[in-house]
């Protein structure tokens, strides 16, 4: 062949030099053209993640402490009578509305009513006896001090007429100076007589008077006590009610005798109840008495109610915190004994940043991101700092600004890739779920 040479290994024709770089150059053009379309493949092939996002929103956001807890009534009388007898009437029934001191129940208590009036009536009759001998007439002794006193008392002017007398008829030079002094032993004997005898009527009126009395006065309440002790366990037989309330419990009847130590009426006030519940040491240290909280039973409907009382002690057999929260219950939906779901709000934010939970990835250091997705919707991972989580959203305190988006279902996806994968990432957008927004609790 003209213009060829031929290769001895493989019969092949030999190329001329110039052509050899020619075909050489071709090779070069044609790899770096496959390399382009690779690359390009590649780019085409980046990885799409497609995610749910939501906004960051200027919201309420609630601290709460969530506990199981059992209603009791606000008040509970089971009523346990003093005496033992049969029951007489029953005035009331199981869901009997009472008001405080309403009779409810009586028992047999004839015998205790005639103990009652034979008790009033000596009673009675002491106080009459008393009566009398505060006014009873004066004794003969002291009839006769009084006449000794009346004799003094006359003998004692007669002889200050004369001591007067005489000292006048002195000054005339009528008597003697021994006429008068006579006159004034007479006057001072007659004192004395006087002041002796009225000392005695004074004694004998003030010793037997008060002893009389005292006798009478003694018998007069003794009688009192006796009196009022029957007429107190005449009382005990009629068993009213201490509190307003619905009956409960009635369990005798006419004729049937009561154990002994068993109630035999119960009246609870359910116009408010108590939810008694149990929380963690550190539950109890978020909370306050007076706090907003709800108490929900099986119906799931939210009453509120508020924290009375947040034990200062740990209950010794679970070291839990005791925890009461009061509730209306107008209604009569909510009945002690039943079991209920207690909502207590420890703290309120009414501006507060918040986001769905679901667009929150802890790292295995503790550490909490988000994923933001731009305008262009391109994830950026954005570390940020959480507040109180509550009912499936969070508050984000450090991190976010309101208006921007983050990646809610996905976010986990992207938060694993590699940061240069990341920023070929092409995220997709899902189409928009129409949910009904969390319940504030």
């Amino acid at each position: 062949m003209a213009g060829h040479h031929m290769n001895w290994r493989t019969g092949a024709p030999r190329l001329r030099p110039g052509q050899a770089r020619s075909r050489h150059a071709v090779i070069l053009v044609a790899v770096a053209l496959l390399a382009g379309c690779h690359k390009a493949a590649q780019e085409e092939q980046a990885p799409v993640v497609t995610v749910d996002v939501a906004p960051v929103t200027l919201a309420k956001i609630e601290d709460t402490v969530r506990a199981d807890g059992v209603l009791f009534a606000r008040q509970q009388a089971a009523i346990i009578p003093k005496i033992i007898a049969p029951v007489a009437r029953r005035l009331v029934e199981r869901g009997t509305r009472v008001r405080a001191g309403q009779l409810l129940l009586e028992l047999e208590n004839k015998d205790l009513a005639g103990a009652a009036l034979k008790g009033q009536a000596t009673y009675e009759a002491a106080q009459a006896t008393y009566e009398t001998t505060s006014r009873a007439t004066v004794p003969e002794e002291q009839q006769k001090a009084q006449l000794d006193v009346n004799s003094a008392k006359a003998e004692l002017d007669a002889a200050q007429r004369t001591y007067d007398s005489r000292q006048e008829l002195l000054k005339q030079g009528a008597v003697s100076e021994k006429d008068v002094n006579d006159a004034r032993v007479v006057f001072s004997q007659a004192q004395t007589t006087y002041q002796t005898a009225l000392k005695r009527l004074q004694d004998l009126e003030s010793f037997a008077r008060d002893q009389a009395l005292k006798a009478a006065a003694a018998q007069r309440d003794t009688a009192k006590g006796d009196a009022q002790s029957t007429e107190a366990q005449l009382s005990y037989s009629r068993i009213t009610s201490p509190i307003d309330g619905v009956v409960t419990d009635v369990p005798y009847y006419p004729g049937e005798m009561p154990q002994s130590g068993a109630p035999v009426v119960t009246v609870m006030d359910t116009t408010q109840v108590i939810a008694k519940t149990h929380v963690s040491q550190l539950d109890a240290s978020r909370i306050a008495a007076g706090d907003a909280a709800n108490v929900i039973g099986p119906d799931n409907v939210p009453v509120i109610g508020k924290v009375t009382i947040v034990s200062p002690a740990l209950d010794t057999t679970s070291t839990t915190v005791a925890v009461w929260v009061q509730a209306p219950n107008g209604q009569g939906q909510l009945r002690p004994g039943m079991s209920v779901r207690v909502e207590m709000i420890a703290k309120t934010v009414p501006d507060a940043l918040v986001i769905p939970t679901a667009a929150i990835v802890t790292s295995p250091s503790g550490s909490t991101y988000t994923i933001v997705v731009d305008n262009a919707n391109t994830p950026h991972i954005r570390k940020v700092s959480v507040g109180i989580r509550n009912n499936g959203r969070a508050q984000v305190t450090d991190g976010l600004s309101s208006g921007e988006r983050v990646a809610t279902t996905g976010a986990f996806e992207l938060f694993k890739m590699d940061p240069e994968a990341l920023k070929k990432v092409k995220v997709q957008i899902a189409p928009a779920k129409e949910e009904e927004e969390p319940e504030e609790s």
